[in-house]
């Protein structure tokens, strides 16, 4: 099945930092808020685990083009979409820390405008909304 999902930042002069349809392996017409994410944390660990690492033998700058930056440096990260790490991701630890984010209100998740509150949530995927993922950023500081 195929679900439209957008991931925010609050705060930001261009919030939306990925709009795209993915694809889950899923055929239900309700689905739990805790299933969602369980799928969308595989379909996206996955992805990571099938994409090849890189090993060098030696160390260059390496620079994105001049057009390329500017899109980078807005969304806060700026990478080159290479992997040096051989390590895999963990499908069972990933799907853990996802739960127990949403749990802890790291970030919300949003389902045709209404927010997803409880992970035994169901969600009717008949009507074809769009998911929205907004990060949350704490403030930092003291209380002195």
């Amino acid at each position: 099945m195929e679900i439209k999902v957008s991931v925010k930042q609050l705060g930001k002069k261009y919030p939306i930092l990925a709009e795209k349809k993915i694809e889950i392996d899923y055929h239900e017409n309700t689905i739990s808020v805790e299933t969602l994410l369980k799928l969308l944390v595989k379909e996206q660990v996955e992805k990571f685990n099938n994409k090849s690492f890189e090993l060098e033998d030696e160390d260059y700058t390496k620079e994105p083009q001049d057009n390329y930056l500017n899109i980078l440096t807005d969304t806060g990260k700026v990478g080159f979409n290479s992997i040096y790490n051989e390590k895999k991701a963990d499908l069972d630890k990933a799907q853990k820390n996802v739960i127990q984010a949403f749990e802890d209100g790291i970030f919300v998740v949003f389902y045709n405008d209404e927010q997803l509150e409880q992970l035994v949530q169901i969600i009717s995927l008949n009507t074809a909304h769009s998911f929205t993922f907004i990060r949350l950023t704490f403030l930092a500081g003291s209380y002195w």
